[in-house]
């Protein structure tokens, strides 16, 4: 054979070698990265951050939990769950047996490294060359959001209802979940748990619901006119009212009431509903007395005590005080 024409050919399958070497090389690389594993960790984090639950859902292999509430899934809440989520790095697969892999996750919450790991599985390849990866079906956790006496709650920033109190909100992984509640006349601190794991259950958020300054302040203003309106009356036992003044001694001039101490309204929950602790403060009355046998003329001013009890109505318009006078 000529020389010319083995240098052609020399070339020519050297060129081939070269093509080929990148082929391959080229399909390692996208194998590694645009279609290994932690690409697709990836998507599924980036489709957390977006609030994008539909796509999410998808590439989880994920199915919601029966009767549990979407509320966390989809929107803003998503993306609150996903951003509060620090120093998010996807590690490198971890090899668990034939086609099996996992994939670790490590983030932030509150400052303290956490990591999550998911399992994924190759299921085949793409045009025979291209690693298909797919996330093992699972079924999402749920996180238990319950409210003393309310039926109604926010968790990241979306109102939820509570039936009977509390109520299971499916959640994707990771994810940090905040719950609050913020009304007219009670409210309750913020809480928040960490949702790290699909077979670790989140610790429950229990919203310890308290009654508001301005609900404590209607309260003691209607208390203040009960004791104002007993104290008007000019008699020993004003009616219906928690104090009186016992004497043998006859009457020899007015009868002056008057409140020397308001008790303040101390709530709590009760049976699903509200109530008032024993209420206590102190009246006095001023008068002056004729002794029955002597007929010689004192005047009097002492303090009197007293405590009474009373039901607390709260709807959501309105405050009802009612007092409870037992004698």
């Amino acid at each position: 054979m000529h020389t010319p024409v083995v240098k052609v050919l020399a070339a020519w399958l050297l060129g081939l070698m070269l093509v080929g070497a990148g082929f391959i090389a080229t399909v390692v690389l996208l194998n590694g990265r645009l279609y290994g594993p932690e690409h697709q960790v990836g998507l599924y984090l980036e489709a957390l951050r977006q609030g994008d639950g539909g796509k999410a859902l998808g590439l989880l292999n994920a199915s919601v939990p029966e009767g549990s509430d979407p509320t966390l899934l989809d929107g803003e809440a998503l993306r609150r769950a996903a951003a509060s989520l620090g120093d998010v790095e996807v590690g490198d697969a971890r090899t668990t047996g034939d086609d099996g892999v996992e994939v670790p996750v490590t983030y932030s919450v509150d400052g303290a490294e956490t990591t999550t790991v998911f399992p994924l599985r190759r299921t085949g390849t793409e045009w025979g060359v291209f690693n298909v990866w797919r996330f093992e079906h699972t079924v999402l956790p749920t996180v238990e959001v319950s409210a003393l006496n309310s039926v109604e709650a926010a968790v990241n920033g979306v109102d939820v209802g509570l039936p009977d109190g509390r109520a299971a909100l499916a959640s994707f992984y990771p994810a940090v979940v905040d719950a609050t509640y913020e009304g007219k006349y009670f409210s309750a601190p913020p809480q928040h748990t960490a949702v790290t794991s699909r077979d670790t259950p989140p610790p429950p958020l229990a919203l310890a619901t308290e009654a508001t300054p301005e609900l404590i302040q209607a309260v003691n203003d209607q208390l203040h006119a009960f004791l104002d309106g007993c104290a008007g009356q000019t008699v020993f036992q004003p009616t219906n009212c928690p104090f009186y003044y016992p004497t043998n001694e006859r009457l020899a001039g007015g009868i002056a009431w008057s409140i020397e101490e308001y008790p303040s309204a101390t709530i709590t929950p009760n049976g699903g509903g509200w109530s008032l602790a024993p209420l206590r403060g102190s009246a006095r009355i001023d008068t002056r007395l004729r002794d029955f046998f002597s007929g010689a003329i004192r005047d009097v001013s002492e303090s009197v005590p007293f405590e009474f009890e009373a039901d607390l109505l709260v709807t959501e318009d309105t405050i009802t005080v009612t007092p409870v006078v037992r004698y």
